[in-house]
């Protein structure tokens, strides 16, 4: 391997429902590992408790697992570089800062919540932009440290160069240069003791020697006050690598939960979770959500093994990435045809049971090939399927009136079906397909009308698998009760 081994990281908050940012940055992150033979880490970024939500760290974990990205080290497998959350490790925080004050780089802020309030509101009154006003920076530091012994309440905050400017280079783009007037001394420890993002996912990165910090380009605004931090730590950087965002189908904007919650009407979802439920496949999702923000054909399908051979961090595009649910149908329904019989009818089983099915499986495996074509989420099984698995269909009588006929003439037909399939000893395609078109022939009727007819009365529905296929994989005596049964409705 031409590459060292890197060391990456996914670092959600568990602040809600794992997402597709959340998933494709923790495929690169996985990707990048795997190629130059090292580990990827998962990191829980829980500081912010008032908007942490129960069950969303484990939704976390369960999600990286369905998408087969496993992590080498993290809360739930150990490692040696953990705790692998963030509230676990308070006192690394604190110690950290301290170091920060000793050395002049940051400093203790009393202000008040109301202070604050009260500045930022006459700042956007002259409309400026809202920062602090630099107060408690210019305290001694000796009155500083005995507010501190004293117990007063305090945050601390970085101290940002406030002359020249602050070059920060991101992989993508190249050197970001800002002038440093423009940088606000950003809270690095909140008033209960723990830390900020600013702090914590630095001296994290740091500590658990990461070589690669792959996050959202929503942090380009705060990327310069982090690389001050590193190196007012004295501390070598990572490779920043700073991914594109995803808008919305249109490409204006990025997705409400408005937005979010018609895509799921229509079967589609920017959370993980949901397409799992859904029906997508994790080979579907990851090939889908790769392919936007790294540069390579939109149309190409890899497996993840493909991936990780191809993949580079040079190929990957900083340009908005608009969401596009029909490419996601794409990739799922082509990886569905590319699925061993046997791997599929293990995940569609699933769905089935779900609507209350009884599946046998050596049925099953036979029914694969004949519904696989038609799949483009695995949900899809019941609707192409189930009717392998029931006792009985119940078609509508309208359902069983063929195209410009009446329930007479349709009768006729269904009449005529039971005949021909009474006196086949065995129906599959060779056997039952001949005497039906000699019937279409002699009877006056087109195909579709009789064939539509018998569709209806074996499977219920009018849109089904392959006919003779299906009659065999259902038996002689169920299509000839669900005909009969037809025959007796249209009567």
């Amino acid at each position: 391997m031409s590459l060292q081994p890197a060391r990456t990281r996914i670092a959600p908050s568990p602040t809600g429902h794992m997402h597709l940012g959340t998933a494709r940055t923790a495929l690169y992150c996985y990707l990048l590992a795997k190629q130059t033979g090292g580990q990827f880490i998962l990191r829980i970024e829980d500081t912010d408790q008032k908007r942490t939500v129960p069950g969303a760290e484990q939704e976390i974990m369960d999600g990286l697992r369905w998408l087969g990205l496993q992590y080498d080290e993290g809360p739930d497998v150990g490692g040696a570089y953990g705790p692998y959350r963030q509230t676990e490790r308070r006192e690394l925080y604190q110690r950290r800062a301290q170091t920060l004050v000793d050395s002049g780089h940051a400093y203790p802020c009393f202000c008040s919540p109301e202070r604050l309030d009260e500045v930022r509101k006459e700042q956007m009154k002259r409309k400026e932009n809202p920062r602090y006003d630099g107060t408690c920076r210019n305290l001694d530091p000796a009155e500083a440290a005995r507010r501190v012994a004293a117990g007063e309440a305090h945050t601390i905050r970085f101290k940002v160069p406030q002359e020249g400017v602050t070059i920060a280079r991101d992989h993508l783009r190249g050197e970001i240069v800002t002038e440093n007037k423009q940088l606000n001394d950003q809270v690095i420890l909140k008033t209960d003791g723990l830390p900020t993002y600013h702090l914590a996912a630095m001296v994290d990165d740091h500590e658990m020697k990461i070589t690669h910090v792959l996050r959202g380009a929503e942090w380009l605004g705060t990327f310069p006050l982090h690389v001050n931090i590193i190196r007012a730590f004295g501390w070598d950087e990572p490779v920043w690598i700073h991914l594109s965002v995803f808008l919305k189908p249109s490409g204006k904007g990025k997705m409400s939960k408005r937005e979010a919650a018609e895509a799921l009407k229509d079967g589609h979802s920017i959370f993980v979770k949901d397409l799992q439920e859904l029906g997508f496949l994790r080979e579907g999702v990851l090939n889908w959500s790769a392919l936007m923000g790294w540069g390579v054909a939109e149309d190409e399908v890899m497996s993840i093994e493909q991936m990780i051979e191809r993949f580079s961090i040079d190929s990957l595009t900083p340009s908005p990435a608009a969401i596009n649910f029909q490419k996601l149908d794409h990739f799922n329904a082509t990886h569905i045809r590319l699925l061993p019989a046997d791997d599929l009818a293990a995940r569609v089983k699933p769905y089935f049971v779900r609507q209350g099915l009884v599946v046998d499986d050596a049925k099953l495996l036979k029914i694969i090939p004949l519904i696989r074509e038609r799949l483009t989420t695995l949900d899809d099984c019941v609707a192409f399927g189930g009717f392998f698995f029931q006792d009985s269909v119940s078609p509508t009588r309208e359902d069983l009136i063929a195209k410009n006929l009446d329930a007479q003439r349709s009768l006729e037909i269904a009449q005529k079906a039971y005949q021909i399939l009474e006196a086949l000893p065995v129906v599959n395609h060779e056997s039952g397909e001949t005497p039906f078109r000699e019937y279409v022939e002699s009877s006056g009727y087109n195909a579709g009308q009789v064939f539509g007819v018998l569709r209806v009365a074996v499977t219920g529905q009018k849109v089904s698998p392959p006919l003779f296929e299906s009659m065999e994989i259902i038996g002689r005596d169920v299509y000839l009760r669900r005909v009969a049964q037809a025959i007796e409705l249209l009567k």
